[in-house]
């Protein structure tokens, strides 16, 4: 299934500079001495060759020599057989650069339509078993537009990680227990009270005032008119949490779908509570001699794993604490669930908990290298040229429904996969909407839409063949070896991507891939009357197109035929 010439052109370029700097060590052309780590990768100006390497800066420390007289020598002494490289050149200070034969271009293009929508995919994740967690958004009332953008980052990683090679689990975490869900239950019995007994000041001071509250108590109240009035306030509160807590999931689910996120699972809080596997955590906690009572309260030694403070699990009146639940939770995760690792995509201001729960990991005898946690920067959403202004809890947050109503789910998953997850991202309503090349999203489909359309126009006559022949003279533009060397790299982009967890990396590619293609375009007449000139064009771009699905695909993005 794997298929990345570009890494393996690398792979035969080290090996022979390595072989060279043995046999020239051997014969005591260069010194006896350590060779140092050196790098192997594409120059920025495309003149300087296909592939550079540092190698001899990186030596000349270590060998006391200055380094054109070490790229010189390795160059004296190296030998390109059974390569896709056929030439090379030294710049100053002492870069050796490297060109492509024509068959690596060749061997690519064939590769990627033998391959087809399984270009890009690969086995380095060995089928790891990863789960994601993000969004996990309290289920007290709508999705904001803050939950938006950890969707498109952690759905658009876990579609990554699968193409990579690794058994992926996308999870919600449903926090349907704890002080949200008594705020949610305190809310809706004002609302429900409200509607009987007036009393439009008695509302919970830190209460939700959201229109939603209201409408969930009057939905209610049409099925049960009064009969909870007079009933005990814990009651009363339950049973208004069993009508609404459903029908917000519900929700959450719908919006989330019409976003191109369906989860594998929907993991509730309360399972953990049911489960008693908060109560197996902390008795493994005080069996690992990390816990201590104190006021009444249970205390969890964070301090013992470099946090600045300790930390309640259980308090003073027997209730577990958010941390609590917590640990149990990443304890569930990998060693009852058994995930080799766990991506969680959290909001920055939870950026304290993030060593607090690393260290309880350690705690619990696991290793916290399996948890990795992204902590995700806020959005701010303009229009007109004005920052929106959100407060879930005033009930003045802008829903990702109506996000949805203002700008399409293409621009919204490209937009939020823009930028790097630990960046501040400014979302610009207008330009998401706007049908010209100026919109990221738009442009990277233009290209797609562009090439649906030469293809179209060939379609059924012989006299056009997608193939790449053997003989002719084509290949000799610059653009059509920057296209086909972007397509080359695609494999390891999404590899990158799979380590460093940053999507934005992709929709960059996206759009330059997007821009070479444009300019190939303008640059290069597709079809002519050089038949073989004419189909190894028309496969380029068709090439183009797969690999422009593929990204577009794992984005969850439209690609339209026409536009």
């Amino acid at each position: 299934m794997s298929f990345n010439l570009m890494k393996v052109a690398k792979e035969q370029l080290r090996e022979k500079i390595l072989e060279s700097l043995g046999s020239c060590i051997s014969d005591g052309k260069l010194p006896m001495q350590p060779i140092m780590k050196f790098i192997i990768e594409i120059p920025e100006n495309k003149e300087y060759g296909d592939l550079a390497t540092n190698v001899a800066m990186a030596c000349a420390k270590s060998f006391k020599m200055p380094p054109i007289q070490i790229a010189q020598t390795i160059i004296d002494n190296i030998s390109l057989k059974e390569t896709y490289f056929e030439k090379y050149n030294i710049i100053s200070p002492g870069f050796i650069n490297f060109f492509f034969k024509k068959s690596w271009f060749k061997d690519i293009l064939k590769g990627i339509n033998l391959h087809g929508a399984n270009y890009g995919r690969s086995n380095i994740g060995q089928k790891e078993k990863v789960m994601i967690e993000f969004v996990s958004a309290n289920p007290t009332g709508p999705m904001h537009m803050g939950n938006a953008r950890g969707g498109s980052l952690g759905d658009c990683l876990a579609s990554v990680l699968d193409f990579c090679g690794y058994n992926v689990s996308k999870e919600f975490y449903v926090n349907d227990a704890g002080n949200q869900i008594e705020k949610f239950g305190k809310s809706l019995e004002a609302r429900y009270l409200q509607i009987f007994k007036g009393n439009k000041d008695q509302f919970p001071e830190d209460g939700y005032h959201g229109e939603d509250i209201k409408i969930l108590a009057q939905s209610f109240a049409e099925i049960n008119s009064d009969n909870f009035v007079n009933e005990e306030s814990d009651v009363r509160i339950k049973a208004l949490v069993n009508f609404s807590l459903p029908k917000n999931i519900a929700k959450m689910k719908e919006d989330l779908k019409k976003y191109r996120i369906e989860y594998d699972n929907w993991f509730k809080e309360s399972t953990l509570h049911k489960n008693a596997e908060i109560d197996k955590v902390i008795e493994l906690l005080k069996k690992n001699n990390v816990v201590y009572e104190k006021e009444g309260a249970l205390w969890y030694q964070a301090t013992k794993y470099g946090a600045e403070k300790d930390e309640v699990l259980i308090r003073a009146n027997g209730y577990p604490t958010y941390f609590a639940v917590d640990i149990a939770y990443h304890y569930n995760k990998f060693v009852v669930r058994g995930f080799d690792k766990a991506i969680d995509i959290w909001g920055a201001d939870h950026h304290g908990h993030v060593a607090r729960l690393k260290g309880a990991i350690n705690a619990l005898g696991l290793e916290n290298f399996k948890l990795d946690i992204i902590l995700m920067q806020l959005v701010r959403f303009v229009k007109d040229g004005e920052i929106i202004k959100m407060s879930k809890r005033t009930g003045e947050s802008i829903t990702l429904d109506n996000l949805l109503d203002e700008v399409s789910v293409d621009a919204a998953r490209f937009f939020f996969n823009m930028r790097e997850y630990n960046s501040h991202l400014d979302f610009d309503m207008d330009l998401a909407v706007e049908q010209s090349s100026k919109n990221p999203v738009y442009y990277v489909q233009y290209a797609y839409a562009r090439i649906c359309s030469i293809l179209d126009k060939v379609q059924g006559n012989a006299f056009y063949v997608l193939k790449v022949e053997e003989e002719g003279d084509y290949l000799y533009r610059s653009e059509e070896k920057e296209l086909i060397k972007m397509l080359a790299i695609f494999p390891e982009e999404l590899e990158q991507i799979s380590f460093t967890y940053d999507s934005s990396d992709l929709t960059k590619y996206a759009i330059n891939l997007a821009s070479i293609f444009h300019k190939f375009y303008n640059s290069c007449r597709v079809v002519s009357d050089d038949k073989i000139l004419t189909s190894f064009r028309l496969y380029l771009c068709d090439c183009t197109k797969i690999v422009l699905q593929n990204v577009l695909s794992i984005l969850k993005i439209d690609a339209p035929v026409k536009m």
